[in-house]
């Protein structure tokens, strides 16, 4: 919380600024002082905010509609403001440029809340495995990752992905991790959302660092009993297919060598695993692919260069898209819902489709030429 509430300080101040220089325009005296008194209200009225999300709460539609969401606007926006400040300036030249900077920031913010997070795209890429059995050529599957269901993020948005990812009639559905924000309130959403998930050989599910924020056996009991599968460091063989779940790393419950144990001899391996920093030492036991999660690309990225330009580049490396290592490959999901404020700005929510193809008959579809793995693409 000190944490959050310093970075909420730095936003207010450059709000502080904008407002006054706003109110001495509209002739309101100590323009300065209520810049000030308002930067302060708003710092003092994140807590609230700011415990609602860590707690997870119910709250109405028209609370969240209302406050919550007006409110993580500003918030945003006023940060958005400090970065845009510089510009500002040197575009100006005068004391409008705060309150310039905080407009632009505020746009930016409202549109990253009300529009992009609700816009879900379904992304498509192919990616070639040197060692899968031809009889798996052209298996799909169905990403989800990172549902968020909570305050933000309402039962009903998951029930539209769920049957969005359903009408695609994959081979395969997972789901890798952060199905909640926080708390247990919402468990029972997000089981009828992933128990709405419909796939040819069912639906496998990981865990994420939220969803032991509370109760997750209780979550775990839930997703069973609508016919999802739960892998905690165990896996699931799919005929030449072995799917090995990796358990939440963040609560130190994950076990990779147990996850890999049951693995049958020759058969490819997917690795579902929330964070994809446990992707080196997964390349490292022979694993083909590993589908993560957990960094939301960054949430807030340079619109045209997500992959490169995003928050999380700020301390991890894999943030976005696929990766190779040697002969494993690693698709970090974009997410659907969102942690923090309810903003995304460059980096889509999205269903990723993902069709695995065998190197071999890749090259012989290829008259011969080599064969690399696909980028994502958005349809």
């Amino acid at each position: 919380m000190r944490r959050l509430l310093g970075l909420t300080a730095i936003g207010q101040a450059a709000f502080a600024a904008a407002a006054a220089f706003l109110l001495g325009r509209a002739g309101a005296p100590w323009p300065w002082a209520l810049g000030a008194a308002l930067a302060l209200a708003t710092t003092v009225a994140f807590v609230r905010r700011a415990n609602v999300y860590l707690r997870g709460e119910r709250r109405s539609r028209l609370a969240v509609a209302l406050v919550d969401v007006p409110y993580f606007v500003h918030w945003t926006g006023s940060l958005l403001a400090v970065a845009l400040l510089p510009l500002a300036v040197l575009v100006v030249r005068s004391p409008a440029a705060a309150a310039i900077a905080w407009a632009a920031g505020i746009a930016i913010a409202a549109y990253g809340t009300l529009v992009r997070r609700r816009w879900v795209a379904t992304e498509r890429v192919s990616i070639v495995l040197d060692d899968l059995d031809p009889s798996l050529d052209g298996y799909r599957i169905a990403h989800l990752s990172d549902l968020h269901i909570g305050p933000f993020t309402p039962r009903a948005w998951g029930m539209r992905w769920a049957r969005a990812a359903s009408a695609l009639a994959c081979d395969l559905a997972v789901v890798t991790g952060d199905l909640v924000t926080s708390g247990s309130a919402f468990h029972e959403d997000v089981a009828d959302v992933v128990g709405a998930l419909r796939a040819k050989d069912g639906v496998l599910v990981v865990m994420g660092n939220h969803d032991y924020s509370s109760k997750p056996d209780a979550l775990v009991a839930g997703l069973e009993a609508r016919g999802a599968r739960v892998l905690r460091n165990d896996g699931r063989a799919l005929g030449r297919l072995f799917v090995a779940g990796l358990d939440d790393r963040w609560s130190r419950r994950a076990d990779l060598d147990r996850a890999l144990r049951d693995r049958p001899a020759g058969a490819s391996t997917i690795l579902l695993a929330h964070d994809p920093v446990d992707f080196p030492a997964a390349a490292a036991r022979g694993v083909d692919l590993v589908l993560s999660g957990h960094t939301h690309g960054g949430q807030i990225a340079l619109p045209l260069a997500p992959r490169r330009w995003n928050l999380s580049r700020l301390h991890r490396r894999h943030t976005l898209g696929l990766y190779r290592d040697g002969r494993s490959a690693l698709l970090v999901h974009p997410g659907l819902g969102t942690s923090g404020p309810p903003v995304r700005v460059g980096v889509a929510p999205a269903i990723v489709e993902i069709t695995l193809l065998c190197a071999r008959a890749a090259r012989e579809r290829a008259g011969g030429r080599a064969c690399t793995a696909s980028r994502p693409g958005r349809d």
